[in-house]
């Protein structure tokens, strides 16, 4: 695994935890030289992830949209810095960058981004690990939530189990070396499943 590409909030939430995360896990891919892939801000918890891979010498590649970038919320510290766009050009250049997803704590932003690249795997286009890091529980309702999708129909138990979920990211990271992704598309689920097809 060369780059995993992590989403986060701009914001750096009420809990220290959540930044004391985002620093573990910069640390941790920089020691493992696992190219760190993320939003390009320097604000928030993407701020102190970027900051803490760059200062423990681990590489560091930004997708920002042009947007962003013109009002200033760029990291000028990340040499390797692509300006996009739109957000889905953000989103598609994150994605064929990356080896693996992971989730940091964040608002509507991050959770968007990830149930995407999530849904992705679900249909089968990219075999890649999506990770929860549940600092502080703070994926708890999210979790329920997904499980309350199982018990409704909406969603098969086989893609439930998709989402790698920890709280530390040395553990996260080693279900990542670990993951097999499931052999049949959520389209072919949809196919076989009684009373999805009409005629």
């Amino acid at each position: 695994m060369k780059r995993i590409c992590v989403f986060c909030g701009a914001s750096a939430g009420k809990k220290k935890a959540y930044i004391t995360a985002a620093g573990i896990l910069g640390r941790v891919l920089a020691q493992k030289k696992i190219a760190l892939v993320y939003g390009g801000g320097k604000v928030g918890i993407m701020g102190h992830l970027a900051k803490a891979c760059l200062d423990a010498g681990g590489e560091v590649i930004g997708v920002i949209p042009q947007q962003l970038f013109d009002m200033g919320l760029a990291y000028k510290r990340v040499k390797q810095m692509h300006v996009v766009g739109s957000m889905h050009e953000r989103k598609a250049m994150m994605a064929e960058l990356s080896d693996g997803f992971i989730a940091l704590p964040g608002g509507l932003g991050t959770i968007e981004e990830f149930c995407e690249a999530l849904t992705w795997a679900q249909l089968g286009l990219h075999h890649k690990p999506c990770g929860l890091l549940n600092t502080a529980h703070y994926y708890d309702k999210l979790i329920d939530f997904i499980g309350h999708a199982v018990a409704e129909d909406f969603l098969e138990p086989e893609y439930k189990k998709m989402i790698q979920v920890d709280n530390d990211p040395r553990t996260l990271l080693k279900k990542f070396e670990a993951y097999e992704a499931p052999k049949a598309s959520k389209v072919v689920w949809v196919l076989k499943k009684k009373g999805n097809v009409v005629r």
